[in-house]
């Protein structure tokens, strides 16, 4: 069944370490980087011992040629071994999975803002590659608790890519959320799309932005996962779909939802 469903081995040809705890890890999957778009994932096999059993979903931080890019913190057993992996070990590899950010839908030569809380970050550097080659206009803005929480800041600025950050420690730029931040900024410039990745508090307080101001936004939501194909119904989110509310997956309906399907209080 894993093959139907775009089993693969990929071979890990690049690793970075950015700060403390921030991974990057570059594959060799010229199948997984020809048919991925951004906002997909795919879920990582992080060991070949039975525990953890279960893979692990990471977002597609960016292609270039026949590699895949992964980007993610230490958090737990999954990525503490996933982040000590060398250059030339192989991991198998499922994907590319999930549905990405709508490209086609009228992006060319738009206004775009990106907003990532954290390791939500990791997707909108190959998201904001593909809307440069729409010549679209993206701004993003990177927020985090402290400067540590924000280690692709350099990065960003080095493809020349607009970049705002905030700290909530105030360590580094605006001193607050992310959201807040956004707001400031969006009253001189307003954009007329917004794509969002991060903890589901930042994202609800986007969809209100989104709602308050008529600005169209899609959000990637995060969710642990079981299987990543539909399986297990491990990932589900109430989605309002032509005012009818259902619980839908994550990992296959989504991870991306337009702001005003998501359903967050009942």
């Amino acid at each position: 069944m894993l093959s139907m469903l775009k089993n693969h081995t990929g071979k890990i040809t690049r690793k970075e370490i950015w700060g403390d705890d921030y991974f990057l890890l570059s594959l060799e999957a010229p199948d997984i980087s020809r048919e991925s778009q951004p906002g997909q994932f795919v879920m990582v096999r992080t060991s070949t011992d039975p525990y953890p059993l279960l893979r692990r979903p990471f977002s597609i931080h960016g292609r270039n040629g026949s590699h895949i890019d992964i980007f993610f913190q230490k958090t737990g057993i999954g990525t503490s071994l996933l982040s000590q992996k060398q250059k030339g070990d192989p991991l198998e590899i499922l994907g590319p999975l999930g549905n990405g950010f709508l490209l086609e839908d009228g992006t060319e030569s738009k206004k775009v803002s990106l907003i990532g809380g954290g390791r939500g970050i990791a997707p909108l550097y190959f998201l904001a590659q593909e809307l440069n080659k729409n010549q679209s206009k993206v701004r993003i803005f990177y927020g985090g608790r402290s400067s540590k929480d924000i280690p692709l800041l350099s990065k960003f600025k080095k493809e020349n890519i607009e970049t705002l950050c905030s700290t909530e420690d105030g360590s580094t730029g605006f001193q607050g959320l992310v959201t807040e931040l956004f707001e400031q900024e969006m009253n001189s410039e307003p954009p007329s799309l917004i794509c969002a990745c991060g903890p589901d508090g930042m994202l609800k307080k986007v969809s209100q932005i989104s709602e308050k101001n008529h600005i169209p936004a899609e959000l990637s939501l995060e969710s642990i996962m079981g299987c990543g194909f539909g399986a297990c119904w491990g990932c589900v989110k109430k989605i309002k779909k032509e005012n009818i509310k259902q619980w839908q997956k994550i990992c296959e309906e989504g991870p991306v939802f337009w702001a005003h399907e998501i359903v967050w209080d009942e």
